[in-house]
């Protein structure tokens, strides 16, 4: 059963929006969608997201969910427009809302901004889902008006969307997404703008490393520009200590059989191995895992006829990363498990006729 009651508004029936609409909708609560665009709230509304906006509409919650420079500006409108209403968006700047809000004029007090941690490479009320929030952290940032009622209203509004409610200021807020979403979207488009006047041959050897690295480069310039500008300077901190490091780096490769060069060189990526190291794992966890390479014929059946013998060998998997071989029919896979499964995996496909091609924690 829903913990979120009565009538919510929805302003803005995108990726986000609809996908907060489907969430709820499933759930049996009255979701109201608007959207500047009647294409986009037309079909948000014929994928089942919520419906059309009727006189006498008196929403208890409002999420906004328009581009980041729009956020203040509807979420003053809607204050307004619903005195009785808390207003909460999903914008991924926090502190820039606020203060534009504070400088408006605009009543804060019913105001309380959040920022799923979610999205897809592609947008759109086509693409929204309603699985789009589970297990994915949902940021909510109280401010000095902010009342324990709010809070938690906002949490509940997570909770039921699958999300996890994390708790923190709007600074640390856009300190954090800078350090882990912002500043990565820079590197890994800075990155894939390399390959864009490769040579063929060269670009043709690309593995599942370059494609990991760049694959949120191709994310929509003109709404980052957005999410960049409103978080210019917890991005550019970041940003400046990177450049150190690569200054670090290219010192040291430009004479890299100087003394101490290739410590230096060594240093920095074990500090990488350090940092990976703290990136959350399966359900939030730090654990690691043993990874399994096995080769895939690429012809139908094969990749279920693998899943169904990690089954068979009483394995849980923790994760799987598929990657094609260029100019060859075959695949690799590489299965995730615990390291006390590694072995008894491996002999298992091995006997099963599976070639593995590597193994390693």
């Amino acid at each position: 059963m829903s913990r979120t009651t009565g009538t919510v508004r929805i302003v803005g029936a995108g990726l986000l929006g609809a996908s907060v609409g489907h969430a709820l909708a499933t759930q049996g609560v009255d979701v109201v969608l608007d959207d500047a665009s009647r294409a986009t709230l037309t079909l948000a509304v014929d994928y089942g997201a919520g419906r059309r906006a009727r006189p006498g509409d008196a929403p208890g919650l409002v999420v906004v969910a328009v581009p980041p420079d729009l956020t203040a500006e509807v979420v003053a409108a809607e204050l307004a427009k619903h005195p009785g209403a808390l207003v909460t968006d999903v914008a991924s700047v926090k502190s820039a809302i606020l203060d534009e809000l504070r400088d408006a004029g605009a009543d804060v007090s019913r105001y309380l901004g959040g920022h799923p941690m979610a999205g897809r490479e592609r947008g759109g009320a086509i693409s929204a889902r309603a699985d789009l929030f589970l297990g994915r952290p949902w940021v909510i940032t109280p401010h000095a008006a902010t009342t324990d009622a709010q809070r938690r209203a906002i949490e509940d509004l997570a909770l039921d969307l699958g999300a996890i409610p994390v708790v923190m200021s709007a600074d640390e807020h856009d300190a954090s997404v800078a350090l882990v979403s912002h500043v990565p979207q820079v590197v890994s488009s800075l990155l894939a703008r390399r390959l864009a006047e490769a040579p063929e041959n060269s670009v043709s050897l690309a593995g599942q490393g370059l494609r990991d690295t760049t694959r949120i480069a191709s994310s929509d310039p003109e709404l980052w520009v957005q999410i960049l500008g409103a978080n210019a300077g917890p991005v550019v901190e970041v940003l400046r200590e990177y450049r150190n490091d690569l200054e670090h780096v290219i010192a040291a490769l430009e004479a890299p059989d100087a003394p101490g060069a290739r410590r230096a060189i060594a240093e920095e990526l074990a500090g990488g191995n350090v940092g990976v190291s703290r990136i959350p794992g399966k359900h939030g966890t730090s654990r690691r895992f043993s990874q399994l390479v096995v080769l895939v014929r690429d012809q139908p059946g094969e990749l279920a006829r693998l899943l169904t013998e990690i089954g068979e060998a009483g394995v849980n998997m923790e994760d799987l990363r598929l990657e094609h071989s260029p100019g060859a029919q075959v695949g690799l896979a590489e299965i995730s498990v615990l390291p006390e499964a590694e072995a008894r995996l491996l002999a298992h496909l091995e006997a099963g006729g599976w070639t593995i091609a590597g193994a390693f924690a």
